[in-house]
């Protein structure tokens, strides 16, 4: 990655979208390469939408319906492929619980690099597996927990929970925190700037709608505009709530 100028971080709305479309632009391919694997990786089964009919089946010589009837043999047929459908359906549970959460953490930290001015490292995208496995699946489990729950409570309580704990995934892979401890620091560290990204939030939502409106293509660099402007601000707010504890080292 090319040396210079360090990017402008400060914990704004504005400066969030502004830098992050630089730093976008600055690891373009990179990046581009990071979603598309995390697009991959993350949603496996989001295509599975298979519908089975009876009349599909092949005729055969070797007819069930005419030994056992038409009746058993749907029912035997049904409840086959009722406990096939199941069971893809767990797979699909344990891989977005116990191994997604792992690529997508892993994806946050590159971007994070990328405003860092730190040459992206691919294996992040991997090495939770091995590295820090246990606190991502365990935080990646309080984050959901916590915001469902919020939003079994009127809603709005939900989307103050998301918005406070935004910066989890940053922070279990940045500082290698427990669960706990990445919560209490994301609540910490997003006080004063919950509304921001909330905004942000909303923006976001109409890019990738906007993304997707360019012969859907576009959502690959929507999504890339969107990461990058969030780990902006994540790393402008770790910097500035840090400022106060350099200047007091200094101080004393």
């Amino acid at each position: 990655m090319e040396n210079g100028k360090n990017y402008r971080l400060v914990p704004t709305f504005g400066n969030s979208f502004g830098t992050g479309f630089q730093v976008m632009q600055d690891n373009f391919l990179r990046l581009f390469l990071v979603v598309i694997v995390l697009a991959v990786l993350t949603a496996p089964f989001s295509g599975f939408n298979w519908k089975f009919n009876l009349n599909d089946l092949p005729k055969t010589p070797f007819d069930w319906g005419h030994m056992l009837g038409h009746d058993l043999q749907g029912i035997f047929t049904l409840g086959a492929l009722g406990m096939l459908g199941i069971f893809f359906g767990l797979l699909a549970l344990a891989y977005s619980f116990l191994a997604a959460p792992v690529v997508s953490y892993g994806g946050d930290m590159i971007f994070v690099q990328a405003v860092r001015k730190i040459k992206p490292d691919f294996e992040l995208l991997i090495s939770g597996f091995w590295k820090n496995y246990l606190y991502i699946i365990l935080a990646n489990l309080l984050v959901t927990a916590l915001i469902v729950l919020g939003f079994f409570a009127l809603i709005i309580p939900g989307i103050i929970i998301a918005c406070r704990l935004v910066f989890v995934s940053y922070i279990v892979m940045d500082k290698q925190l427990d669960p706990i401890e990445a919560v209490e620091l994301s609540w910490k560290l997003t006080r004063g700037h919950g509304w921001r990204i909330f905004a942000m939030g909303i923006v976001s939502f109409f890019i990738i709608i906007f993304g997707l409106c360019l012969m859907i293509i576009g959502i690959f660099p929507a999504i890339m505009w969107i990461s990058c402007s969030f780990a902006t601000l994540y790393q402008s707010v770790l910097l500035e709530k840090e400022k106060p504890a350099e200047a007091e080292q200094l101080a004393a």
